[in-house]
C-alpha cells in the first residue's frame, strides 16, 4: 500500500478545506484546531505548537496531526498525541484518524493506524488508548486488527451511540 502520513504543506490547504467540509457533514472534524476565520498559515502554526508540546488545552496535547496520501491524494489524516490529559484519557486516546468517505473500505484506516502506531512508539508511548463509537464498524476493526483489545464498552447520552476503549499494548 502507498499510504503516507506526512505534516500538512502550503499546498494542502484546498484539499484540507474541503476534507474539513466532509467531516463537518458527518459530524467529525479533518483539520484539529481550525477555526473558521483562521488563515491556513495560522493553522500551520498551531499544528507546529502541538508538535512542540506548546499552549496545551483541553484540546490539545503535545502531538502531530498529518496529512494521509496515496500517490499524493489526500485520503484522511492522523493525530498522534504523545501524552493524555484529562480529556485524551476519557474521550479521544492517543490516536485519531478520518479516512475521507471515497476512500472507505479499501484498508486505509488499517494502515493508517499501523503508521500511528509506530509514530507514538517512536514517541515514547508504549500502550496506547483508542476509542471509537459502537457504531463504526470501520474504526474498531481497525483498531481489533492493529491489535486492539476491546476494554470497555461506555454508554453515552440517551441517543447517542456508546463509545468502545481500547488498549494496544
Amino acid at each position: 500500500m502507498n499510504l503516507r502520513l506526512r505534516p500538512y504543506t502550503v499546498d494542502d490547504e484546498r484539499a484540507a478545506r474541503r476534507a474539513e467540509e466532509i467531516a463537518a457533514a458527518e459530524d467529525s472534524m479533518f483539520l484539529l484546531g481550525m477555526e473558521p476565520e483562521m488563515t491556513w498559515a495560522e493553522f500551520l502554526a498551531i499544528v507546529e505548537e502541538q508538535r512542540l508540546g506548546l499552549n496545551p488545552s483541553k484540546y490539545r496535547v503535545r502531538g502531530l496531526q498529518l496529512a494521509a496520501t496515496v500517490d499524493g491524494e489526500l485520503i484522511g489524516r492522523a493525530s498522534v498525541r504523545f501524552e493524555l490529559n484529562e480529556f485524551f484519557a476519557t474521550e479521544g486516546g492517543h490516536i485519531g484518524y478520518v479516512v475521507l468517505p471515497e476512500y472507505r473500505r479499501r484498508g486505509y484506516a488499517t494502515e493508517i493506524l499501523r503508521q500511528s502506531l509506530l509514530i507514538a512508539r517512536a514517541g515514547g508511548v508504549d500502550r496506547i488508548l483508542m476509542y471509537c463509537s459502537d457504531s463504526n464498524v470501520g474504526s474498531y476493526t481497525a483498531i481489533e486488527r492493529c491489535g486492539g483489545v476491546l476494554d470497555e464498552v461506555i454508554a453515552n447520552d440517551e441517543g447517542e451511540p456508546s463509545w468502545r476503549r481500547y488498549w494496544i499494548e
